[in-house]
């Protein structure tokens, strides 16, 4: 068996790839993995076995539809990462995150459909729904994205839905929230804060630290994503929840705590453009449906991730630097 996974490379889909080739997903073990990442500054070989003898390593932009088309080739699954995710940068470059998001999902769905793909799964977001004050988002909720990266992503899926309803493309979209874990670039509230309260460098919390998130470990996701991949349906949309909701104030609280930092190291700094309040997902349906529960304790690992890009700054000093964050220049 064969799978192609594009933006393998990054931190998602580098776990995902991880725990393909340790034979942890069932009906997969012995797969054949190929990886396509463009290697942004979020793409990493580094988050990769490289010499792992079951994996193919091809540095591609998914636009680049020959290449896409030659790796669909002969893949029994594809599961597609490949996105600019990062809501800040979007704000002022956002047309890299349409041709990526919306013209690279296109591409992949295309080739996989030329190519007789068996089974597709997006993976996409729940900040296509926007904000929500109170309750939580079920998957027929209507789309209401507030920022660039958003709505290219919300166009994303209704790519995906247009291929199944159009072409009977056996695909399947998630929408998860906020992920953590190992290897998630720095630019992330998490491991921004994380490596920086590691070294007493002071930390950005937009406004009052009131927006609220529901936090996934990485590991979870990837579990979720599997059990979509085999017994998900076709055209349908899966919620993947962690359970877990804390405003930025309680989760930067949470941090100083971990790192041992003093709160005089937490700047408030403008609060940015568009920013959606809360976001909650109701994930029932891949519960009932499909036997998904998260796994992994929040405060267990929250500590397991800062503990590891304590013991691991090699990676994170070596890692391709982004454009400086946006708020990192006020902090002094």
């Amino acid at each position: 068996m064969r799978m192609l996974v594009t933006g393998g490379a990054g931190f998602i889909g580098s776990r995902f790839v991880r725990m393909l080739l340790e034979d942890r997903f069932d009906g997969w073990q012995g797969a054949e993995v190929v990886v396509l990442d463009a290697l942004t500054y979020a793409g990493n070989r580094a988050n990769l076995p490289m010499s792992h003898p079951r994996l193919r390593f091809v540095r591609g932009d998914v636009c680049d539809t020959r290449t896409v088309r030659e790796l669909t080739e002969g893949a029994d699954a594809v599961v597609h990462f490949a996105a600019e995710s990062h809501v800040d940068r979007s704000l002022t470059g956002p047309a890299e995150f349409y041709r990526t998001n919306v013209l690279g999902t296109q591409s992949v769905l295309d080739a996989a459909l030329h190519a007789g793909v068996e089974r597709v799964v997006h993976v996409s977001t729940d900040e296509v729904y926007g904000s929500i004050t109170e309750g939580a988002w079920t998957e027929e909720w209507p789309l209401a994205p507030n920022s660039p990266y958003a709505a290219s992503k919300a166009a994303s899926d209704l790519v995906a839905r247009s291929y199944w309803r159009t072409h009977g493309l056996d695909v399947s979209v998630t929408r998860c929230s906020n992920n953590y874990g190992p290897h998630q670039h720095p630019e992330k509230l998490i491991p921004l804060f994380a490596t920086r309260l590691l070294r007493g460098l002071p930390v950005p919390l937009y406004g009052d630290g009131g927006n609220r998130r529901e936090w996934l470990h990485v590991d979870d996701h990837c579990r979720a994503l599997h059990l979509v991949l085999n017994k998900g349906r076709a055209g349908e949309t899966y919620h993947v929840g962690g359970g877990d909701e804390w405003s930025n104030l309680e989760l930067t609280e949470r941090l100083l705590d971990i790192c041992g930092a003093d709160s005089s190291l937490v700047r408030r700094v403008a609060d940015r453009k568009g920013h959606d309040l809360r976001y909650s997902l109701d994930d029932s349906k891949i519960r009932e449906e499909l036997g998904y529960a998260p796994q992994i304790p929040f405060d267990q690992g929250l500590a397991e991730t800062v503990a590891w890009y304590r013991e691991h700054s090699d990676w994170w000093q070596g890692a391709v630097t982004a454009p400086a964050h946006p708020d990192l220049s006020v902090l002094t």
